[in-house]
C-alpha cells in the first residue's frame, strides 16, 4: 500500500510541474502588444541598372564611393565591401522594367560586410500615380543571401503621411553587377 500511494503522490508532483510549466508558458506572452491590422498592403518594384562605364544611356545608378578609388564602373570583389551608390530608379507596379512607372526610387545603398553579401538602404518612394501619390521613406540593413528581408518604413508625405510600417523586400531579378530588381511588399500599421 506504502508503493501504491508513492506512486500518487509522485504523480501529483508530476501533473502540478506540468501545470506550472503550462501556465507560465502562457503567462510569458501576456505581456507582448500584439500587431493591428495592417492599414494600407500593396507590391511595388524597382529596377536598378548600374552605370559600368558603357551604359550611360539608360543606368540609373552609380557608384560614388569605392575602394577602387576613382574606377566607379568597377564593382570590388570581396562582396562588394565599400562600395556606395546613389539611385533614381524607376517604380512599376509589376516586374516589367519597360512597364510605365509609377514613381522613383531615390537613395542610396552601401555594401557594409567583407564576410557576407550585405548592404544598408536608405531611400524614399516617390509616387506620382493615380494609385499612389506621395513619398514613403525606408531605412535598414538588407542581408542580400536572406530570401526575404524586412526594412523599416519611417514616415511619409501625401497618401502617405507619417506612415510607418514594413516593408518585405526580396530580389526578384539580378543579373551580374549592371541590374538588379526588388519587390517591395509594404505593409503599413500607422496611416493617417
Amino acid at each position: 500500500m506504502a508503493m501504491r500511494s508513492d506512486r500518487v503522490l509522485q504523480l501529483c508532483i508530476l501533473c502540478l510541474v506540468v501545470s506550472a510549466m503550462v501556465f507560465k508558458s502562457a503567462d510569458c506572452h501576456r505581456g507582448r502588444k500584439r500587431l493591428p491590422k495592417p492599414c494600407k498592403n500593396f507590391v511595388l518594384y524597382f529596377h536598378d541598372i548600374i552605370y559600368n562605364g558603357k551604359n550611360a544611356h539608360n543606368a540609373t545608378s552609380a557608384l560614388v564611393a569605392a575602394p577602387q578609388g576613382a574606377n566607379l564602373t568597377i564593382m570590388t570583389g570581396n562582396n562588394h565591401f565599400g562600395n556606395l551608390a546613389v539611385f533614381d530608379d524607376p517604380i512599376t507596379l509589376d516586374n516589367n522594367l519597360h512597364s510605365p512607372p509609377v514613381g522613383r526610387a531615390q537613395g542610396f545603398y552601401f555594401y557594409d560586410m567583407k564576410n557576407t553579401f550585405s548592404s544598408w538602404l536608405g531611400f524614399t518612394f516617390v509616387l506620382n500615380s493615380t494609385h499612389h501619390k506621395g513619398t514613403i521613406t525606408f531605412n535598414g540593413a538588407d542581408p542580400i543571401l536572406v530570401k526575404y528581408r524586412d526594412i523599416s518604413v519611417v514616415g511619409g508625405t501625401g497618401d502617405f503621411l507619417m506612415a510607418r510600417g514594413i516593408a518585405t523586400i526580396d530580389t526578384d531579378a539580378y543579373e551580374g553587377d549592371v541590374y538588379f530588381r526588388l519587390r517591395v511588399n509594404i505593409t503599413l500599421y500607422e496611416c493617417y
